[in-house]
């Protein structure tokens, strides 16, 4: 951009000609399957992420390679099954580049270089069962990879309340700046989380459930109507988005 700034500057270019320049510079597009934000750190602070589900894996491999090949952030795979991963490390084969997968949130950050640097704050992340922890890591490794730390305390829901409160204690005393809270079934920990603490709540409503509550959407409609203020709610099983948040939200102040 610098460049074409200068070569404006220096009557090299007009006006329309430097746009054209610098919006072809914030978006790659390739093989008329892609448009990627090649800027979106620098506009946003947090990199482009592509979600792999219903993805044909040539495209989705094409997209890793011409990314990899024009950017020097991180990039982020959301819902990456292990099989498509092991494929993806057998299809690049580059020793210079750093796989980051975690299987069980099914994620996969690719990097250049390892970027080491003090935590700006710390952000909690709680579910109500086990079952849900997949969403919960989903959220962890977006959180770490957005610069902050992760307190995490798995399975503490309204089937056994006495676990919450010193899980939360110990979270407020550590000086979290934001919650992030993922249930199935009922969907009413965050609420619980909410009238107890004076930061930011976010509810993650995931699939976990079955009858009525199957699919989430209970869980979704109960976080929606919480009686507790101070709650944000993102979709069903959407960890990603929690994270993101959850980074907005420490980031601004």
């Amino acid at each position: 951009m610098k460049d074409i700034l200068e070569r404006l500057v220096n009557g090299e270019l007009n006006i329309d000609e430097a746009e054209k320049l610098i919006t072809s510079n914030n978006i790659l597009e390739f093989d008329e399957i892609a448009k990627l934000d090649m800027n979106r750190t620098d506009r946003t602070g947090f990199p482009e992420a592509v979600f792999a589900p219903s993805k044909n894996y040539d495209d989705l491999i094409l997209i890793i390679r011409k990314y990899i090949e024009n950017s020097e952030d991180d990039l982020i795979i959301t819902k990456l099954s292990w099989e498509r991963y092991e494929k993806i490390l057998d299809d690049l084969d580059d020793e210079s580049l750093i796989f980051d997968y975690n299987k069980r949130a099914q994620i996969l950050i690719i990097r250049k270089e390892i970027r080491n640097a003090e935590p700006i704050a710390k952000i909690g992340i709680i579910t109500a069962g086990t079952s849900d922890i997949n969403i919960a890591e989903e959220a962890r490794v977006i959180v770490e990879e957005g610069g902050c730390e992760a307190i995490t305390s798995y399975d503490i829901g309204v089937a056994g309340i006495h676990r919450l409160f010193p899980q939360i204690a110990h979270m407020v005393k550590e000086g979290v700046r934001a919650f992030i809270v993922c249930a199935g079934m009922e969907g009413a920990l965050p609420s619980v989380v909410a009238g107890l603490v004076d930061v930011p709540v976010i509810g993650v409503p995931t699939s976990v459930g079955y009858g009525v509550g199957e699919g989430g959407r209970v869980a979704l409609d109960a976080m929606l109507q919480s009686c507790a203020p101070g709650i944000a709610v993102v979709n069903i099983d959407n960890g990603f988005g929690a994270g993101v948040f959850a980074l907005t939200i420490v980031k601004s102040v």
